[in-house]
């Protein structure tokens, strides 16, 4: 601008830090190239028209029916089909080298996905071959309706701990087995109701509440229980614990010892130790993934034939026994919508679901992005939902997205669903002809297994990042883990979403207030702590809200002004500059205001103006200026008041007290 400054520096009280101000001699005129822009109105809208928008933006952020517009009637059947059955999209040009791909991944997952699916049902204490059920159907509808490539789909270990969990709190599986499977069934019918609900409905934000941290601290609380719970089948215990807290089950152990078997400990720790040598083997170097994948079928095979050879001898290892040979019997007759457990089975599904829900659209989404391909979380929010409704009514228990599965079909070279039609034909063979063939197979393997697949869910190092970047979402994280260990797992979680939520509401309701000031030569105003060079303009407050003005701010912002312009006045008086005169309010990153906010400012200018102190607005955002114009508020500011930017509202005042006599 053609002035001339000095600096002086100054201590400011709240955040004991000292900054400098800049002694500005006012110019004569304002610079000729500077031009005062006003700040114009959005369109004018009816109320109608803003409802729509704003729904569409909440509900439809993705535009789903953009491809629609202009399509003949033909083309926008084909496009609905493929919309909701994407096997229409990628079916037509699918070719024998794509099958040949998924041919191979889907045997390779097949491999992985028979154990886990008998060892995630004693999980879950279920009957085993309700895992190789949940193995067969599930799979055969996601990949009709799912949009993910190489999303291998089966029962995962977190939703079968807490649906163990939850239901073994008051059904016991041995005493009432009949009634407990029932439980597990019409809970997997209500997860899927919930899921396939969120996603008709378009409410996938509601995921969004179990944040990255408190899944983290959660699913290393569950795999510690989970390992812990697995003890029972590698020492041989008979007789142990339901419940599913760390103090429990770590008596229950000790006071077992007499239980325990050497046979079973010695068996279990071996393959135990081969488990965890080929999972290593495959995290060092990632071409050997059919290593760690391969290994559970293999030690399924080997203790089956192991303790088929040593029957006479090993009597105190515990073997799964007798299977049902055949398909997926119907259980639509087992489910119950009445009755004393009948809210028992929605809160289970509720929870599972949201976690299962959670967890198969955060892999997708993975996968995805390694291909640079995009997964509709609606869309598979449908497809899961739907799954799990058909699974409850085809003996099935809640399936979704399984990371391991979908690691090792990525790995394979999975091209499309087709993998997973693989893998359950491969099922389907397995029901038929070859359950008999694990009638001696070992539970001590299978806890083995378990173990081995969520070591890989204790994420330490994420934890260590959380601490380093963001605390609070480390409490959230801690939180989760402590939770899950000493109180109970849904309980655990629930204390972690409460916590990301209070986090939330800590943001709203207390949100950064910044003190600006000008890098001298330009016309850019930044905050004084982050930017030493920034320097304050005298007789200027210039201070920037970070946050919509709502009415759970809107209080806190009021006092938190009042004070900044306190601290100033001291300031000024103390080192003798020139007396504060105009408060400017940088509204850049104030998305949205309320009635409250519109009061609170109207509040504040009544406040100031008492002290001969000016308050003006700077850059405020087409819905901000809208609710200013129609609730009267701007009249009360008058043509001073509003400005397009900082640095045009401080020369226009600037000249104008140079102006005044």
């Amino acid at each position: 601008m053609g002035v001339n400054s000095n600096r002086v520096e100054h201590f400011d009280s709240h955040n004991g830090q000292t900054t400098t101000t800049i002694k500005i001699s006012m110019p004569s005129s304002m610079p000729p190239s500077l031009e005062i822009h006003r700040v114009e109105l959005p369109p004018e809208r009816t109320t109608l028209q803003k409802l729509r928008q704003r729904l569409s933006e909440i509900f439809f952020p993705d535009d789903p029916l953009h491809r629609f517009k202009n399509q003949p009637c033909f083309m926008k059947l084909l496009l609905a089909l493929q919309y909701f059955f994407p096997i229409f999209h990628w079916a037509p040009t699918y070719t024998i080298s794509l099958l040949r791909s998924d041919t191979i991944s889907g045997l390779t997952i097949a491999s992985l996905a028979i154990p886990q699916g008998i060892s995630y049902a004693k999980l879950a204490n279920l009957p085993p071959i309700v895992g190789l059920y949940s193995s067969f159907v599930p799979p055969l509808i996601y990949s009709l309706l799912g949009s993910s490539r190489h999303l291998g789909v089966g029962p995962v270990s977190i939703a079968s701990l807490v649906m163990g969990s939850m239901l073994s709190e008051q059904v016991s599986c041995t005493q009432n087995p009949i009634l407990y499977l029932k439980l597990a069934f019409t809970a997997t019918f209500f997860a899927g109701l919930f899921q396939a609900s969120l996603g008709i409905l378009r409410l996938g934000f509601v995921i969004d509440f179990l944040s990255k941290a408190t899944l983290l601290g959660f699913m290393a609380g569950a795999a510690i229980i989970v390992s812990l719970q697995q003890l029972k089948g590698l020492l041989g215990i008979v007789h142990f614990t339901n419940k599913m807290q760390i103090i429990p089950v770590l008596q229950s152990v000790f006071k077992q010892r007499h239980e325990w078997s050497w046979q079973t400990i010695v068996l279990g720790f071996g393959f135990l130790a081969f488990l965890l040598i080929t999972r290593h083997i495959s995290l060092r170097k990632p071409k050997l993934f059919w290593v760690s994948a391969a290994a559970p079928l293999t030690s399924v095979i080997l203790s089956t034939i192991l303790v088929f050879l040593l029957r006479h001898k090993a009597h105190q290892i515990a073997i799964i026994g007798n299977l049902s040979k055949g398909l997926n019997p119907p259980s639509s007759n087992m489910l119950f919508f009445n009755g004393a457990y009948l809210a028992l089975a929605i809160k289970t599904g509720i929870v599972t679901g949201l976690l299962s829900l959670t967890e198969g659209i955060a892999v997708g989404r993975t996968f995805a992005s390694l291909k640079n391909y995009q997964v509709d979380g609606n869309k598979e929010m449908m497809a899961i939902g739907l799954m799990n409704i058909a699974g409850s009514c085809s003996s099935c228990y809640v399936t979704t997205g399984s990371f391991s599965r979908s690691a090792v079909n990525y790995n394979a070279g999975a091209q499309t669903a087709v993998s997973n039609i693989i893998m359950a034909a491969a099922v389907l063979v397995t029901l038929l002809f070859l359950v008999p063939l694990f009638y001696y197979t070992p539970n001590v393997v299978l806890a083995a297994i378990i173990i081995t697949a969520v070591i890989g869910l204790i994420d330490y190092q994420g934890a260590y990042k959380l601490w380093k970047v963001d605390k609070l979402d480390f409490l959230a994280c801690v939180c989760s883990f402590f939770g899950v260990l000493f109180i109970s797992v849904p309980l655990g979680l629930g204390i972690a979403v409460a916590i990301s939520v209070f986090k939330i509401l800590l943001h709203v309701s207390r949100p950064n207030t910044l003190v600006l000031g000008n890098i001298p030569g330009t016309q850019i105003f930044h905050n004084v702590n982050q930017y030493k060079e920034a320097l304050r303009v005298p007789s200027f407050l210039i201070l920037a809200v970070e946050s919509p003005i709502y009415f759970a701010n809107s209080t806190y912002l009021q006092e938190r002004i009042l004070r900044w312009v306190r601290e100033e006045e001291e300031c000024t008086k103390a080192n003798n500059r020139s007396s504060l005169k105009c408060i400017i309010l940088d509204m850049t990153a104030v998305t949205a205001i309320d009635t409250s906010g519109l009061d609170t400012l109207c509040e504040l200018r009544k406040m100031l103006e008492k002290r001969s102190l000016q308050l003006v607005l700077a850059n405020p955002i087409g819905s901000v200026m809208e609710k200013l114009h129609t609730s009267t508020v701007l009249d009360s500011f008058g043509l001073k008041g509003v400005y397009l930017t900082v640095g045009e509202a401080v020369a226009d005042i600037s000249s104008s007290w140079k102006a005044e006599p």
